[in-house]
């Protein structure tokens, strides 16, 4: 029998991880980071260096890799969503810019597969709504660049750097697995902000909910990488 996909391992340790009653514990949320760093970009169906379509790995398989170098605007290829957790690729075009947003209740893991991206991340010090929109002080978590390689970073409902923002300065992607994933229905939406850094409170800022930015495009882009056996699950 052929061995797992890497793709696959991934789903499968979220789907043992994600699926149980109990909230992740330490040791398996670094058992995920183990598996998320062993993951690259052909693994998840994307030729990073390449501006051509080129043949996939397999000869039985008719499709073709992703050309990461050749992506126009920010492009997200879904590989898996559930109740329990959604895998998904973020690719990003030189200068493409995600607004900062938040993860509400939600665990994610990242791998930056490859590039160069700058990240600014905050977590909230007190918050509030008025009028439906949400206002508050936060604390600034990460304010710098990241290249790859690089290890995976996680990010809880609380710390971590929960709401964050992605400037690529370089064609990049960005592997992420959401728990659970967003969903409108149960009170888990995507909500962008505005930050205003404090002069006189370094490393502070004021976050305010603004309107989904009109200039932000994402696309969605088929997965071309090795498929998934899917667990017996409701999706």
């Amino acid at each position: 029998m052929d061995s797992a996909s890497r793709i696959q391992v991934l789903y499968d340790a979220c789907d043992a991880v994600f699926s149980q009653m109990e909230l992740p514990n330490f040791q398996q949320i670094q058992w995920l980071r183990k598996i998320l760093d062993s993951i690259e970009a052909i693994d998840v169906g994307i030729d990073e260096f390449s501006t051509l379509q080129s043949p996939s790995s397999s000869p039985e398989d008719s499709k073709r890799l992703m050309c990461g170098q050749n992506v126009s605007n920010i492009t997200y290829i879904h590989i898996h969503q559930c109740d329990n957790f959604s895998i998904g690729v973020f690719c990003f075009p030189a200068g493409g810019v995600l607004p900062l947003h938040d993860h509400p209740r939600m665990t994610v893991l990242s791998k930056l597969l490859y590039g160069s991206v700058y990240v600014k991340a905050y977590d909230w010090v007190k918050m509030e709504t008025n009028n439906s929109r949400t206002i508050g002080l936060a604390g600034k978590v990460m304010d710098g660049i990241m290249s790859a390689p690089s290890e995976p970073t996680v990010l809880f409902p609380r710390s971590g750097g929960n709401i964050h923002s992605f400037t690529a300065l370089s064609p990049c992607a960005i592997l992420d697995v959401l728990s659970p994933p967003y969903s409108e229905e149960l009170g888990r939406p995507s909500t962008y902000y505005w930050d205003t850094p404090i002069p006189s409170l370094p490393g502070y800022a004021i976050l305010e909910e603004r309107d989904l930015p009109e200039d932000l495009v994402v696309k969605g882009a088929p997965y071309l990488g090795p498929p998934i056996a899917i667990a017996m699950e409701i999706c």
